[in-house]
């Protein structure tokens, strides 16, 4: 996503109108005038609103919010409204820290719960875990409240303390901690390793200001570890900054390589973006992951690598995003992302998906089955590098097509039944991963009822899996016996997955699952089409 800066998007704006009032003078007037007209129906309507409505609670800033969110949705699915907070929470998340205690939180049934907790992070130090109840903020019952003051609540200057309570399935009474705020830094590829002594993994699931670097340090570790393969997983990476996506790419590109350019209704949209130097990994065959939740700068590295015949691409069809948004700060802290250009991937592909009017079409796009091969309009056809026909239209389609819709949204690439997706949906994995803890954790001094200690590479028993169905009954979940052993791989995956992310931390987590996630399992094997590809050695 392409982004302006709040002193930049002035002058934008400002260049911009100058620029057409020069080259198309009257037209432009006109337009004037127009706009002057729609502003005082506006004004009008607003005054109307606020003076003569039957309930005079009015709040005029959710007025005007919502006005502008309708405008946007008249445009396109990705034009978009951000108020005050969250244009505050998109930055945030693009520049990746923040100070407080890291964690997301969300309100279920009143309860201020961890959505997820941020490796490294003070509440991560003192054993906060996914699932936790905050039910006390600096002394006050936080139940009943919203996520919005909770998060006030918990954030605060660095290097001061919250005293906090939680509430933990198998304590019997609440757990209360001091915790002290620090900078949290949100990674952007939180796991990468060796699966193998040759073959280098990297988990990139997000995008962000520092995700060049993150990359940066991730090649530079695995090469010192001796990676002469590497399995890029990008599945389920919504999109982020245009120029992030140029730099990330150009870590795997030659010079001079074309990596996407951009066209749209004025000058400034116009640009090509070349790769500037030699990537340092150009001898290391790629097989990448991609699905159909990756999306935007996703897409736009997914396509370079690809047309450039540099990896072999893996999974789903991704999303077919590509419109670029530029991001300019408006009044009062708020924040306004607006289409103003379409990116082509080298060969000159649009891989945009249609929409409908409503969009309901194409943002249900994820929940849809897939199929393995599409049909194409003849005009759609592009070449890569090597001459490998590949299409304008509907995403980047995958060099080997796995379907895997279960978890896609996360990352994984599993086939189930409709049985196995309840059990993903309903979050049974992580609640029954809830009773266990790391062998020799001591960060929660207070014993628990009924906790089940497990040291790392742990194997998930018959006896572990018969427990969690019996949580499954417990928790008067229906068992289908039938899909239950269609789906006993998944099952097991997904235990093994949900404890490891609670109590050893991500890196472990994907280690593992990766062993077993059919489109993983599937882009290993594919190395050597992935050498042959690209025309590197070892």
């Amino acid at each position: 996503m392409r982004r302006i800066r709040p002193a930049s998007a002035v002058v934008f704006v400002l260049a911009v109108s100058a620029l057409v009032g020069g080259m198309f003078g009257r037209r432009a007037l006109a337009i004037d005038d127009k706009v002057a007209e729609h502003q005082k129906t506006f004004a009008a309507a607003l005054s109307a609103i606020e003076s003569q409505y039957v309930d005079d609670k009015i709040e005029s800033d959710r007025l005007i919010y919502s006005a502008v969110r309708g405008m946007l949705g008249t445009l396109d699915p990705h034009s978009s409204f951000f108020d005050p907070k969250e244009y505050a929470a998109m930055r945030e998340r693009q520049e990746g820290r923040y100070y407080g205690l890291g964690i997301t939180i969300q309100s279920i049934n009143g309860d201020i719960t961890a959505a997820s907790v941020f490796e490294g992070s003070p509440a991560y130090r003192n054993g906060i875990r996914r699932g936790d109840i905050i039910a006390m903020i600096a002394g006050q019952d936080a139940k009943g409240w919203t996520s919005e003051q909770a998060m006030k609540n918990l954030r605060g200057a660095k290097g001061t303390v919250v005293h906090i309570e939680i509430k933990r399935r198998g304590y019997e009474k609440p757990i209360a901690l001091d915790v002290t705020r620090d900078e949290v830094q949100i990674l952007t590829v939180p796991a990468h390793f060796m699966i193998d002594a040759t073959t280098g993994y990297i988990r990139h699931q997000d995008w962000g200001e520092n995700t060049d670097r993150e990359i940066q340090r991730a090649l530079a570790d695995l090469k010192a570890k001796g990676m002469k393969r590497l399995l890029y997983d990008i599945r389920a990476n919504p999109g982020g900054p245009l120029d992030q996506a140029i730099k990330v790419s150009n870590e795997f590109l030659p010079k001079n390589k074309m990596i996407v350019y951009t066209r749209g209704r004025i000058a400034n949209s116009d640009q090509n973006y070349v790769s500037t130097d030699d990537g340092p990994v150009l001898d290391v065959p790629m097989v990448v992951l991609a699905n159909r939740n990756s999306a935007s700068a996703s897409e736009i590295f997914t396509g370079a690598l690809q047309d450039h015949d540099r990896a072999l691409i893996v999974g789903e069809t991704t999303f077919g995003k590509a419109l670029v948004q530029s991001v300019y700060r408006i009044a009062n802290g708020a924040g306004l992302a607006l289409t103003t250009a379409h990116y082509y991937t080298p060969s000159g592909r649009l891989i945009q998906r249609p929409w409908d009017e409503s969009f309901d079409e194409y943002l249900s796009y994820t929940q849809k089955e897939q199929q393995a091969t599409n049909a194409h309009n003849p005009a759609d056809l592009k070449r890569t590098d090597g001459g490998r026909p590949v299409y304008s239209g509907g995403g980047v389609e995958p060099d080997r097509y796995l379907a895997g819709q279960t978890g896609a949204e996360q990352g994984f690439g599993f086939s189930t039944t409709t049985f196995g997706r309840m059990l993903y949906a309903r979050q049974t994995f992580e609640s029954y991963a809830q009773k266990y803890m790391a062998t020799g954790d001591t960060r929660i001094a207070q014993e628990g009822t009924g906790r089940v200690s497990v040291s790392p590479n742990f194997v998930v028993t018959d006896a572990m899996v018969d427990d969690y169905k019996q949580t499954l009954i417990a928790d008067k979940v229906r068992i289908d016996e039938a899909a239950f052993t269609k789906d006993l791989e998944f099952i097991r995956a997904m235990i093994r997955y949900r404890i490891d992310e609670a109590v050893f931390g991500i890196s472990e987590a994907r280690r593992h699952i990766v062993a077993v996630d059919p489109q993983a399992k599937l882009g290993m094997t594919l190395f050597g089409e992935a050498q042959q590809l690209a025309g590197v050695s070892r």
